[in-house]
């Protein structure tokens, strides 16, 4: 299934580029950095989730609220660049003032009214994690599908939506499901010893 989360980052346009952060990776002691699945559940991006989607020829698509029809950009037409520094997934797209669509997401930004990020990919790794009173789901590798600007980034470090969440919870239902079968098969051995 493809997931999506947003980021509240900076979006930037001048008359050659839109740029933004479409994913933050996760930094230790920064909560804005890690999203709530769930009470008790939260989700991290790993500093290598997009090393392979990078390397790989797949077609990423820049869109304006993840709507095929404001295409601002994609990595085959050479009209958008990503690329991954410590602070997470940037994209770059060259700015057009011949396409309607980009004069409306620049104006919007330059207002201040376009301010978010996200990206839309499917999860091709994972690791479940225990960490205090809390599970961790660390996202460790991805297909990308989408990136680009949003009106609503509705991660801020808090939340999803409840697709999303239903996205990630099968997943978390086989981990715990396999964690409590090797928890019985410890127990079994030690009884039989």
């Amino acid at each position: 299934m493809t997931e999506r989360r947003h980021t509240p980052t900076e979006v930037r346009a001048d008359d050659s580029r839109i740029t933004g952060y479409a994913s933050v990776f996760y930094r230790e002691g920064d909560a804005s950095t890690e999203y709530e699945l769930w009470k008790g559940a939260v989700e991290r991006i790993d500093r290598h989730a997009f090393d392979r989607a990078l390397e790989e020829s797949h077609d990423v698509r820049a869109l304006y609220n993840h709507e095929p029809d404001n295409l601002l950009g994609r990595t085959s037409a050479g009209t958008l660049n990503l690329s991954v520094d410590s602070r997470g997934l940037r994209y770059d797209i060259q700015y057009d003032p011949a396409d309607d669509d980009h004069k409306r997401v620049q104006a919007k930004i330059k207002r201040g009214d376009l301010t978010g990020s996200s990206f839309a990919f499917k999860v091709t790794a994972e690791k479940w994690s225990e960490e205090e009173d809390r599970e961790v789901r660390t996202v460790t590798d991805v297909q990308l599908i989408d990136v680009g600007p949003v009106v609503f980034p509705a991660y801020q470090g808090s939340s999803t939506s409840m697709r999303h969440a239903e996205d990630a919870r099968s997943s978390h239902d086989k981990w715990k499901m396999k964690r409590e079968t090797q928890k019985r098969l410890k127990k079994l051995e030690e009884l039989s010893i």
